[in-house]
């Protein structure tokens, strides 16, 4: 009897910058995850009521929906999916970032350019969405 394949995780993505959320996109389709983008701070809202998402992945300082405002509202909608945000951020020096970060579950790709970090990403991502490894070829 051949093995189901497992259901496609979906990732929401809450990222400004275009070209973060174009490599965003592009790692998970990698994965073979579905992405969904969330343009505005209602969006965000609204998504994570009516959708069901696997991971978010949240750039710290998203303007139209600061961390510390989407952090309560995916306690209130969807409490399992907090252990499942993965905190994007560049600077990590001031006290209110920090903060954020001990309240959050997750940080990775710290530096000053996160797409560049895209691999700890992608680590992490397979992490929480507990994807299998990928065989190496030789």
């Amino acid at each position: 009897m051949a093995m189901p394949y497992p259901p496609m995780r979906k990732v929401l993505i809450i990222n400004d910058v275009p070209s973060v959320r174009n490599s965003f996109l592009t790692l998970l389709a990698d994965l073979s995850c579905a992405a969904d983008v969330a343009d505005s701070g209602r969006q965000v809202i609204d998504k994570i009521r009516d959708e069901k998402f696997d991971a978010v992945l949240l750039h710290l300082r998203y303007v139209p929906a600061p961390a510390e405002e989407v952090g309560p509202r995916i306690r209130s909608l969807q409490p399992s999916l907090l252990a499942n945000v993965l905190v994007v951020a560049a600077d990590v020096a001031d006290v209110k970032t920090l903060d954020l970060i001990e309240w959050y579950v997750r940080l990775q790709a710290p530096g000053k350019r996160p797409v560049q970090d895209l691999e700890a990403i992608r680590q992490a991502l397979r992490a929480m969405l507990r994807l299998p490894p990928v065989m190496d070829t030789p």
